[in-house]
This record gives structure tokens, C-alpha cells and sequence, in this order.
């Protein structure tokens, strides 16, 4: 706020209203000349009428100097800035009274800091090294001085604000000498707030992320000291934001934090440590679902050596889960003071079992031996879109990983491809011939970015074709359809995608591909699939495509339909039944992730927080057919995965189908009866039935092409996910 016409600071004003009051009238005051000059005018009378010893000269020559600065912003003229510097300059060079009081303080630090920050402004204008070598030496004078730490109440944010412009000047001065000793001193003055008291956790994660652009750019040999620092603080953050909204909400507003973990893999990668890269990615990305996997963890083998410690872990993550998923109505704070309470307890017997001989690495970030046994039916392709360095990484269950070679563009042509395809969706109907034009482009230029490369790697490798990848996408190509990249260049006249060389099927991480391949609860009941058909008049064919399904599994599959289905009803109903169809709409709700649903009976919901808070011990397969199930929401994280095929995945389901975009009600009918004729044809034995989705997938959508003719759009929407 600007200080009133004709009004003059004096010592009533509590400090930290005086500083939001100097801030905001420095950084961006809309007060127009008139109103700036008659305050000058104002504020002269006031010192040319008062003692030089006056107590009160200090804060007024301040508010002169903004006032200074605020007409410089408006006019440009360089006086002003000049006569802003010498008001500041007397204004520091006051002899101070004989008792300083919080108020005092506080004006003497303000003066410094607007010095400081005039002169560095006054640098850029004229770039006399004299100005930025003052302001420097003032701000890190505020910085160490005993000021920032004084108890009788200086706020908190001039010691932020003294160290991020000391930065600034250390870094322009590097830039500007190239001293060593500047960039070296910036690092220090970065690891002392990381490791202040005072500092507050998000600001360590931000202070973290500077120092690890800072020392990337530079080549400062404390580039992985500063990565490693970063990531612990982008895991430690998330303990104080205790539900899964609020942490969505922590990590969205860090851009800084969601880049880190592909800009430390890229790193890794330059170094030439893939193991490490892929331990890194998998470290930091879907870190929502790896808190909540974490609490559902197998504790099989500890409940037959020590069932006391198994049943009390396991009460501390069901109630740690129950308290992430929950609404409720208790206070923020007191929410925050249950998740640390039992945090606390967790990680005290956390230790305790690691103490234990056999249990050394329970619950530990998995090596890269664990994680290479994700490769174990095939190989995964992690593909790391990052603006530093961008890396196509083929992961095999037997051997080291291997680097895909990337073209220099690859980083921004994924980025226009997801633009466009997004752009024209948002723009157009799918049935639209520029959405068909969009996406034959995109899929065009996606073979050549990524699938001619990626099966010239595969066909080194001799990895025969018609072989099961798996593709671990991270940014913008978690929304861009890799399955279905091509056309394949061919002398043929019938067309090739990828799908028809290699049987795709997508994972979020290489833990969540392990997890749906660990051994399940054992049954005795008889294979079955639930059908969750709310009745709906705007869904045409859901009869029918229960009919067909229906045949198609034969006498070997028992089935039921649930119709009256409700949230309750349907998780209740899927704990009967292995396998599961969904023919009902599905919806997205904007900058909602965890509200992304499927319709019900009666306009009832389940929600992607529904799905998440239940789980199912014996389920295998999910079909959703239904729209944009695989979809992510606008406004959500790529690399948290925040979608209903990846919440049923979640919620036990090894393998599902699910849909990128919308989908036609017909699709589902055709599609299914060529799905489960497949999956159920008795091909293969040896393998579960939800081992055998993604070729039924695959065998399904060769159908619809060649046989019903769809258009491309409806195809390439059907994705597989999981085992």
C-alpha cells in the first residue's frame, strides 16, 4: 500500500505492515506521477522541517527514496534513481539513538535493503561494476548480520529477500567476471539456508532447486550433492501437506520440484549412470501413488517371523491411508499434527524391522537390480522428456540398460505434437476431420521421434516381433498414444502401426508393473466378471454389449450385472468377482483430478478418491468402457498419473483397458466381443488371464480396423495398462 497524501511514517506502525507496505510499493505500485510527485513533495517538506537528529528521519528518507523509484518506474529517468540511492545513502549514514527498539531495527534494515536492491537496480541500467560491487556488499551485510536473527521481532522475510538478492548480485557478478569465488560463495550462502533452523521446508526445496540450477549451469562439482539435497526435500515436503489433494496442490505449485527429478535422470544419463537415471525416475515421479503403495506394502513375510511388529505396522498405515483419503472435518492443523504423530510411529518401527536380520532393506527405495525384474516379460522403454537433455531408456531383465538414440529436437517436437493434438481436441469433435487430420500427424511424426528408433534398438536387441514392451512415459508423452505410432513405411499396401510390429501396454512406474505381477490371494471360487451396467438412456448398446461379452466368455466364466450401482455397492460387488466391465460414462472434472468418475445409477459416483481409499485382494482384469478413463485432467501433474485406470490398478486390478479420450458407444460392443474371444480362446495356458489382455487388446483393435473400418481416433483410444 502506498503511504497516504499528506501521512508520514511514524514508530506506531508494527514492522511487518511497514514491510509489506515498502515491498509492495517497490515491486509494482500502479500510483500515478501526480500522486508520486506530490508525495515527494510531501515528504521533502517534512525533512527540510524537522532536526537532522530527528527519530524518525530514517523512515522517511525511505519512504522518499520508494517514492524516488516509483517515478523512476513511471518516467525512466535516471535522476530519479540517482536521488532514490542518496536519500538511501543518508538515511544508513544516521547515527543511531542510544536504545534500539524493534522498530528502529527494522527501519535501519530497510534502508540497507532498498540500497542495496537500487544500486543493483542502477547496475542493469548504466553497468558500472561499482553499483552491483555496493550492492553486494550491502546485502550480504544484511544477510550475516545479527539483524536478521534479532528476537525483539524483525520479520522473518528480510532475511529471505537479503539472501535472494545476494544472489542475484553474486550470479550477475560471476556472469560479469567470471570469479569463481562468487559462485562458489553462492553455493555456500544456499547450503546455510537449506540447513537454517528458521528456514521453512517448502523454502528449502526452493532454495535446494536454485542451487541445483545454479551448479547444473555452472558445472559446479556440487551438482549431485545439490540434486540429491533437492530430491530429499521434494519427498520430506509432501509430510506436510497430509491428504492426497493438499499434496497434488504442494507439488503443482512447485514447477520447480516436478522437473527435478527428469532433470536429475538427465544428469545421470550425461554422466553415464543409466542404473541410477532409472532409480531416480522412479524415486521421484508418481510420488502420490508410491506414498499410498507404500502403505499397502506386503508384509507376508514379516508376519511369519514377527506377527506382533506385521500387526502393528499394519494398523499404523491403515490409519495413515484412512487419514490421506478422508475428507473430514477436523482442522487443517490438526490433521497435519495426526499424520506426524503417526509418521513418527512409523518410522521409529520401520527401524526397528530393519534392524532385523533378513530385513535390512524393508521399505527402502528398490535397487536397480529389484527394479530391472519389471523387465522380467519384456522390455521397458522410459522415455525422459526433459529440456536439459531428453532420453529414450531401454530397460532389459538381464542385461545393463541401453540408451535409444534422440533426435536434437526431440524435446520441443514433443511438445508441439502434444500441443497440437490437445489444441485440436479441446477445439473440435473427435469425429471432426481436423481432430482425424491432428492426429494422423501426430502419429506420423511420433513413429519417426520415437517408434522407428525405438524398433531398430529392439530388432539389435533381437527381440522378436510380436513380442509384449512395455512403454514408461514421463511429461507430455504420458498423453501422446505410443501404442499406435505410424504408419510404418512399407512396400504393403494394408497399413503397419507399431501395435501390429510389438504389443504395447503402459505402466506409471516400474514399481506399479511389479506390484501387479505379485502373487495374489488364493480363491477357490470360480472365475467370474462382474458387469457394472447402470441403466442410461443416452448409452445406446449396453445390452448388447453385454450379450456379447457374454458369449464370448462361453460356459468357462460365470457373470452378473450390477445395475442399482452405487460407490458402496460397486467396490462391495467387485470383492466377488476377478474380473470386471465397466459400461457406463466416465467424466473428468477439471483441475479435479481425484473427482474424475464414473457415472452410476442415479447419478451416483465413483470417484477416482473412492477407488483409491478400497482395495481388492483377489481382482485381476478391469475393462473400462467408458470415456477418457485413461485420461489425465487439465490442470493436474503428467508424472503423477492421475487417472481411473491407474486408480483401478490401485484399487488390485492387474491389468486394465482403458480409453485416452472419449470413446463411441459402439465401440465398446465391437471392441469387447473381439477382446474376450481372444483372451478366452485358450491360446495360451500357461499365462493368467490378465497376463493375456494386452494381445486380446491388440487382436480387438486389428478387428475394428480391418474388419468394421473405424476411423483412426477410435482405435487408438483403447490403451492397456499393467501386467
Amino acid at each position: 500500500m502506498d503511504c497516504p497524501q499528506g501521512t508520514l511514517w511514524t514508530q506506531s506502525q508494527p514492522p511487518n505492515v511497514l514491510f509489506v507496505s515498502i515491498t509492495t510499493a517497490l515491486l509494482g505500485s500502479s500510483a500515478e506521477l501526480d500522486e508520486a510527485d506530490g508525495h515527494i513533495a510531501t515528504f521533502q517538506l517534512w525533512l527540510s522541517s524537522r532536526p537532522y537528529s530527528h527519530q524518525e528521519r530514517h523512515m522517511n528518507l525511505t519512504w522518499l527514496s520508494i517514492e524516488r523509484l516509483k517515478r523512476y518506474n513511471l518516467l525512466e529517468q535516471p535522476e530519479d534513481i540517482d536521488k532514490s540511492i542518496l536519500h538511501l545513502t543518508e538515511a544508513v549514514l544516521l547515527p543511531l539513538p542510544p536504545l534500539i527498539d524493534s522498530d528502529v531495527c527494522t527501519c535501519v534494515v530497510f534502508c540497507f535493503f532498498q540500497l542495496a536492491r537500487s544500486l543493483f537496480a542502477r547496475f542493469h541500467l548504466t553497468s558500472q561494476p561499482e553499483d552491483l560491487k555496493y550492492s553486494v556488499d550491502y546485502f550480504r551485510h544484511l544477510y550475516h548480520s545479527d539483524l536478521r536473527l534479532d528476537p525483539i521481532g524483525v520479520p522473518r522475510q528480510d532475511f529471505t529477500l537479503s539472501l535472494q538478492w545476494l544472489l542475484r548480485g553474486l550470479l550477475a557478478r560471476f556472469q560479469l567476471l567470471h570469479r569463481r569465488e562468487d559462485l562458489d560463495e553462492a553455493v555456500l550462502l544456499l547450503q546455510m539456508s537449506i540447513d537454517h533452523i528458521c528456514t521453512i521446508p517448502p523454502h528449502k526445496l526452493r532454495d535446494a532447486c536454485t542451487w541445483v540450477a545454479i551448479a547444473r549451469v555452472s558445472g559446479h562439482p556440487s551438482v549431485s550433492t545439490a540434486y540429491e539435497t533437492a530430491m530429499s526435500w521434494l519427498q520430506t515436503s509432501l509430510v506436510f501437506a497430509p491428504t492426497l489433494h493438499t499434496q497434488h496442490a504442494h507439488l503443482l505449485a512447485i514447477e520447480e520440484a516436478n522437473k527435478l527429478p527428469l532433470e536429475y535422470a538427465s544428469y545421470q544419463v550425461q554422466t553415464g549412470r543409466l542404473e541410477e537415471a532409472i532409480q531416480t525416475l522412479e524415486r521421484g515421479r508418481a510420488l502420490l501413488w508410491s506414498g499410498m503403495r507404500g502403505l499397502r506394502t506386503s508384509i507376508d513375510q514379516l508376519s511369519s517371523t514377527h506377527p506382533a511388529l506385521a500387526t502393528k505396522l499394519t494398523i499404523i498405515n491403515q490409519d495413515l491411508e484412512t487419514l490421506m483419503t478422508e475428507a473430514g472435518t477436523d482442522a487443517f492443523s490438526n490433521v497435519l499434527k495426526k499424520q506426524r504423530m503417526l509418521l513418527n510411529e512409523r518410522d521409529a518401527l520401520t527401524s526397528q524391522i530393519q534392524g532385523l536380520r533378513g530385513f535390512e532393506n524393508f521399505l527402502k527405495m528398490p535397487s536397480f537390480d529389484m527394479l530391472r525384474a519389471a523387465a522380467s516379460r519384456g522390455p521397458i522403454i522410459i522415455i525422459n522428456h526433459c529440456s536439459l537433455r531428453s532420453d529414450m531408456i531401454l530397460v532389459l531383465h538381464d542385461s545393463p540398460p541401453s540408451l535409444i538414440p534422440t533426435a536434437e529436437d526431440f524435446y520441443h517436437r514433443a511438445n508441439e505434437l502434444a500441443d497440437r493434438l490437445s489444441d485440436t481436441r479441446k477445439r473440435h469433435v473427435l469425429e471432426s476431420m481436423q481432430y482425424k487430420r491432428a492426429l494422423r500427424y501426430v502419429l506420423e511424426e511420433l513413429y519417426e521421434l520415437v517408434g522407428q528408433p525405438v524398433i531398430d534398438k529392439l530388432h539389435e536387441l533381437n527381440i522378436p516381433e510380436q513380442s509384449r514392451i512395455w512403454w514408461c512415459p514421463t511429461s507430455v508423452f504420458c498423453s501422446l498414444p505410443l501404442h499406435a505410432m505410424g504408419p510404418i513405411p512399407s512396400k504393403v499396401k494394408v497399413k503397419r502401426y507399431f501395435s501390429d510390429v510389438y504389443i504395447s501396454s503402459y505402466t506409471p512406474t516400474l514399481s506399479a508393473l511389479i506390484k501387479s505381477r505379485e502373487p495374489s490371494v488364493q480363491t477357490s471360487d470360480p472365475l467370474s466378471l462382474l458387469f457394472i451396467a447402470p441403466p442410461d438412456t443416452s448409452l445406446i448398446g449396453v445390452g448388447e454389449e453385454i450379450e456379447v461379452v457374454r458369449r464370448s466368455l462361453g460356459s468357462s466364466v460365470d457373470s452378473a450385472v450390477l445395475e442399482d450401482a452405487t460407490s458402496e455397492t460397486t467396490i462391495e460387488s467387485l470383492r466377488h468377482h476377478r474380473l470386471a466391465h465397466f459400461t457406463c460414462h466416465g467424466v473428468l472434472e477439471e483441475g479435479k483430478p481425484f473427482d474424475a468418475s464414473f457415472i452410476l445409477h442415479g447419478g451416483n459416483r465413483l470417484t477416482l478418491l473412492d477407488i483409491v481409499r478400497s482395495r481388492l485382494a483377489t481382482a485381476e482384469f478391469a475393462f473400462l468402457s467408458a470415456c477418457h478413463t485413461a485420461e489425465l485432467t487439465d490442470g493436474s501433474i503428467a508424472d503423477e498419473a492421475l487417472h481411473l485406470t491407474a486408480a483401478m490398478q490401485h484399487l488390485g486390478f492387474r491389468s486394465v483397458v482403458g480409453t485416452m479420450w472419449a470413446m463411441a458407444d459402439t465401440d465398446g460392443r465391437d471392441l469387447a466381443e473381439h477382446f474376450y474371444t481372444s483372451m478366452f480362446s485358450g491360446e495360451d495356458e500357461s499365462l493368467p488371464y490378465y497376463e493375456l489382455s494386452a494381445k486380446a487388446l491388440r487382436d480387438g483393435v486389428q478387428k475394428l480396423r480391418r474388419e468394421k473400418r473405424v476411423s483412426l481416433e477410435r482405435w487408438v483410444n483403447f490403451v492397456h495398462y499393467g501386467a
